[in-house]
């Protein structure tokens, strides 16, 4: 890779990106990204990257979002950080400086009803010659989303071996964070699978075939914009929207799927730090950090978290005047 950097700092370039890449990380983007600085470097002939060369380089992109802008400087600035491990003097942003990020968009949480309103419309949904399993297809996907808690790829990379008929489990595979996991279906999960496959097994269904097809270019799987579209139908034609009236993400099940979760167990009254590991591993998190956020920037958990404290404490005061 070092072949296409043309800068004075090509080489350590290279070395950083080989050093991630050698950790488990893809660093596509990131590359991409180092090779732009390096293009900027090299047309300016630069030996280094100076406060001044950083500012400028930083101009070349102002077209973009302030989340993006400031991505792209938190990779120089790493590799900054990397370069000080053998230069001392070696300049690095001050990240204080970085563009703030967009706010993230509030997720929708569906309530029971419209995921039931989805389904319906779902149901309804007529075929067509390039999807004759079209209700069925979203059907499934909403069930699974809903009850499993995938991302739209997991969902969307399924094949027909991935789901073990005996077990009642499905494969995910290294999807995100190149985790794999296995997760066990409900009862509900497992009906609308078998109502799914004795309609798909009409068609070849080979093991490595996609679980959810339609006949666009051949019998082949749904691409992540072509089932968006089919999903944002879905949500005018069932009348969802957010509070800002705008229509929810595809995501947005993945959110009401944990939501959910965390809230049958706080009013069966369980122990919902102790059983976080338990979610974060369903989900293929990377971290519990990364479900444990859930408890505090969702208003129902609040709700419910706040009804369980007085509960508690109602208890505890009642006890307390009793003594007197």
């Amino acid at each position: 890779m070092s072949a296409t950097f043309k800068s004075r700092l090509g080489k350590r370039l290279a070395a950083f990106i080989a050093l991630k890449q050698a950790l488990g990380r893809r660093f596509f983007s990131e590359a991409y990204t180092l090779a732009h600085l390096d293009r900027f470097l090299a047309k300016h002939r630069l030996a280094a990257l100076t406060s001044a060369a950083f500012a400028t380089w930083t101009r070349t992109f102002l077209h973009t979002t302030p989340t993006t802008r400031r991505a792209r400087m938190l990779i120089v600035r790493k590799f900054c950080i990397y370069l000080r491990r053998t230069d001392p003097k070696c300049f690095v942003p001050d990240s204080r400086g970085f563009p703030d990020r967009f706010p993230h968009r509030r997720p929708h949480i569906f309530t029971r009803h419209q995921i039931a309103d989805l389904i319906r419309a779902a149901t309804r949904l007529p075929a067509r010659p390039i999807s004759l399993l079209r209700g069925q297809v979203f059907r499934l996907a909403i069930v699974l989303l809903y009850t499993a808690g995938l991302r739209r790829n997991e969902l969307l990379s399924l094949t027909m071996s991935d789901y073990d008929v005996v077990e009642k489990t499905l494969l995910i595979r290294a999807s995100k964070f190149h985790k794999s996991r296995v997760v066990a279906l409900s009862r509900s999960a497992v009906a609308e699978m078998a109502r799914y496959l004795a309609a798909r097994r009409r068609f070849p269904h080979r093991a490595d075939a996609p679980l959810l097809i339609n006949q666009h270019g051949g019998r082949a799987g749904y691409t992540g914009e072509g089932f968006g579209f089919g999903m944002r139908q879905l949500f005018r034609e069932a009348g969802i929207r957010t509070a800002d009236g705008r229509l929810p993400r595809v995501h947005d099940l993945r959110h009401t799927y944990a939501v959910h979760a965390l809230l049958r167990w706080y009013h069966a009254g369980a122990d919902v730090q102790a059983k976080l590991p338990i979610l974060s591993t369903a989900m293929g998190h990377v971290s519990i950090a990364s479900t444990a956020h859930y408890l505090a920037l969702l208003e129902p958990l609040a709700v419910a978290a706040s009804s369980r404290f007085e509960r508690h404490c109602r208890v505890l005061f009642t006890a307390r005047e009793m003594k007197r």
